[in-house]
């Protein structure tokens, strides 16, 4: 099923056309014009939103269910509309588009099954003690409770399973809050299809219409727009430490702050023990090179940073590494500003005080080819910059002197969406030192594996200390994210008729 986007915005079931348009830069295939938001059309969707909530945050759970299930149905309906639209508009191939697609349907059927247990009201009752001396004791409900309209960003990298109907709209809608996204420049013909997905489903459903809309636009004033208005009770975003940083200090100066639930990425370091290096180290330099390269290293889990202890070890580890990147072909980026982000993030790393080429390459205009870099543990503690993410298919050995120093190095770490270990059974002593310090640093610890992937589970944490994202208590994968969007309410001698349900 072919797919030709009209550009226009969904705001409360209609699609509006603005008065100006922004043109869509795909990685192949047509363009098309787009309307651009405004703070009149967000204040449209956020009004609607307010309005559907006296309704929709009153739901059962099996009619939230029903919809998220029936928005599933509408995307797969549309598969392969999505597929053509997502393959021209990020240049990613039609496999990891399909793939995505499923990860977005299963999201949604989860949480669907998820909400239906109640688990995730964390349901307490402390029985009424009319008799307890010297005072009694009030009969006590608490129950979680949905907050209202949350905005939605959407994300460059993952223009389904992390933006339109990705893990933040779904967890906003499973918990009861109606959601207004915004959309992303880089694919809102993306968007655009899977907003019309939903509108079915709300049509299907006899929902209120105001429980989603969609406003598009490359401009920062929709976004600044929509995180300011009185009537957004909180906020996800996947994107960038430095619009992410942006978004939440303007959450927190509102005249009633609220919370800014942000991604922001992550180097997520891997620590070679020796064991592990001296058994496998050609293994875990190809391992290594195959994450680091996996879908042009677009994922905020890409193993950036490597730590090893220096010698004859850790030169076989480079050396397989390298040859296994010098395999990798240019690979398309999902725009022109994040391929131009990367060849800055390039320099960077390669002007560091002590760093060393170990592999070169040459990409251009919105191609990435990988690089491999390596510097000392002392020289890499002593610049900051080295340890902040960039954004593709780029790897630094940060080589240590020894134990010691690369338990310093892990004291050192900023907040990480990840840490991994790769260990053999003689360096259980070294990571029982890592560990306790790698949990303060990270929302997942690893062993013996890579972090790209994320599982959508119950128990995943996608998440961590800061810069890796703005709240260290939340996730933003799994169906302990639907907690985000509500907040606890106590009930005292409440009447059952008048509880929720």
């Amino acid at each position: 099923m072919s797919f030709t986007p009209h550009g226009k915005h969904l705001i409360a079931g209609n699609w509006i056309a603005g008065d100006t348009t922004f043109r869509s830069e795909p990685a192949d295939g047509p363009a098309h014009d787009f309307s651009v938001g405004t703070p009149a059309l967000v204040d449209r969707a956020c009004t609607a939103a307010e309005e559907a909530f006296w309704s929709y945050g009153y739901t059962a759970p099996a009619v939230r269910a029903e919809f998220l299930n029936a928005i599933a149905d509408e995307i797969e309906a549309r598969g392969e509309g999505i597929t053509e639209i997502g393959t021209q508009e990020t240049g990613l191939p039609a496999g990891r588009l399909q793939g995505e697609r499923g990860r977005t349907v299963g999201q949604l059927r989860l949480f669907a099954n998820h909400i239906l247990k109640g688990d995730y009201l964390d349901q307490r009752h402390d029985p009424a003690m009319p008799d307890r001396q010297p005072m009694p004791r009030p009969d006590l409900k608490m129950v979680q409770r949905p907050i209202g309209p949350v905005a939605v960003f959407g994300a460059s990298n993952f223009p389904l399973a992390f933006s339109t109907a990705g893990g933040d709209t779904a967890a906003a809608l499973a918990a009861g809050c109606p959601v207004v996204v915004k959309g992303h420049n880089a694919h809102p013909g993306t968007g655009e299809i899977v907003a019309e997905a939903i509108r079915a489903a709300i049509s299907t459903c006899g929902l209120h219409p105001g429980v989603f809309s969609l406003v598009q636009g490359n401009t920062r004033e929709v976004g600044q727009t929509l995180v300011q208005h009185p009537l957004i009770r909180a906020v996800g975003f996947t994107g960038s430490l430095g619009g992410g940083r942006a978004l939440f200090d303007l959450c927190a100066a509102r005249p009633e702050p609220i919370p800014f639930f942000g991604e922001l990425g992550s180097v997520n370091p891997m620590f070679l023990l020796p064991g592990a290096l001296k058994s496998r180290a050609e293994a875990l330099g190809e391992g290594w090179a195959a994450s680091l390269t996996m879908g042009a290293g677009q994922f905020c889990t890409n193993p950036g940073i490597s730590v090893v202890i220096d010698g004859p070890d850790a030169d076989t580890f480079a050396a397989a590494a390298s040859e296994a990147l010098e395999k990798v072909g240019p690979q398309i980026m999902l725009t022109d500003g994040i391929a131009a982000a990367y060849r800055e993030g390039r320099d960077r790393v390669a002007a560091g005080t002590g760093v060393r080429e170990v592999l070169t390459s040459m990409c251009v205009q919105r191609s990435a080819t990988p690089y491999l870099y390596t510097v000392s543990g002392k020289d890499w503690m002593a610049n900051k910059t080295l340890g902040e993410e960039v954004f593709g298919p780029l790897g630094l050995i940060v080589r240590v002197a020894d134990k010691e120093e690369m338990i310093r190095l892990a004291h050192s770490l900023q907040g990480q969406l990840t840490c991994t270990l790769h260990i053999e059974n003689a360096d259980m002593g070294l990571a029982g030192k890592l560990l306790p310090i790698l949990e303060r640093k990270a929302g997942r610890l690893l062993a013996n594996s890579y972090p790209t992937g994320v599982e959508v589970s119950d128990a995943m944490v996608h998440g961590g200390p800061y810069p890796a994202s703005t709240n260290f208590g939340a996730t933003s994968v799994g169906t302990l994210s639907i907690r985000r969007f509500l907040r606890p309410v106590c009930y005292q001698d409440m009447p059952e008729a008048l509880l929720p349900q």
